[in-house]
């Protein structure tokens, strides 16, 4: 996992609250067993105005002018602001893969869907929590400043504007560190390997038949 420290960013306002992982990446998206090829078909139903299915070529596709991520001035944005609620209705670690492939690396927003947030960790985007008076001042500057960047630095906590100002934020210590370090569940296992392979041979040791090759 791609560990996070800190990252700076054009921020991009997604306006509106109850975005549910199917807006995210909809569900005929879900049948690859690839854990990648997930960006071009991120929020596919408002940015495209066909119907999207897996293999078209979406270099041919036309595009909705009035959808934010197509409009010039938020192109490479890497922050993306949403209001409540974001990730809500079904569980699918997808969601958090197609915006990570899209190219953001943060998300803030007043609240979000608890099983997005958890993955959201676990594939090292980040989601911040802020007051809702906070959010809603973010998307009235970025509306207002064509190139508004935000800095995050998960060490300190903050959010960082353009004038230097700083927004605090909270995070559980444990997502902290494996965010800090790239470590997802995987990594935190290997981190016991030594113990792991200790483990093993003593239990090898103990029950010698357990390394028996079956027979046919």
């Amino acid at each position: 996992m791609q560990a996070f420290t800190t990252h700076k960013g054009l921020a991009a306002p997604l306006d509106r609250a109850n975005v549910d992982t199917d807006l995210i990446i909809p569900k005929q998206f879900l049948k690859s067993i690839k854990r990648t090829g997930f960006g071009p078909n991120l929020f596919d139903e408002l940015r495209y105005l066909d119907h999207g299915e897996p293999g078209m070529d979406n270099s041919k596709r036309p595009l909705n002018p009035d959808f934010v991520l197509n409009q010039p001035r938020y192109q490479g944005a890497s922050v993306l602001l949403a209001r409540e609620n974001f990730g809500c209705g079904s569980s699918r670690e997808h969601a958090p893969w197609a915006l990570m492939q899209y190219g953001f690396r943060a998300i803030i927003a007043p609240s979000y869907a608890d099983i997005f947030f958890n993955n959201s960790f676990k594939n090292g985007l980040l989601p911040i929590i802020l007051p809702e008076e906070q959010v809603a001042r973010l998307f009235e500057e970025v509306a207002v400043t064509p190139g508004y960047e935000l800095e995050v630095n998960l060490e300190r906590q903050v959010v960082i504007k353009p004038d230097g100002s700083e927004l605090p934020f909270d995070i559980d210590p444990f997502r902290k560190h494996c965010l800090l370090n790239g470590l997802d569940d995987i990594g935190l296992t290997l981190e016991k390997a030594d113990k792991i392979r200790e483990f093993e041979a003593q239990r090898l040791a103990r029950f010698p038949w357990l390394a028996a090759e079956p027979t046919a």
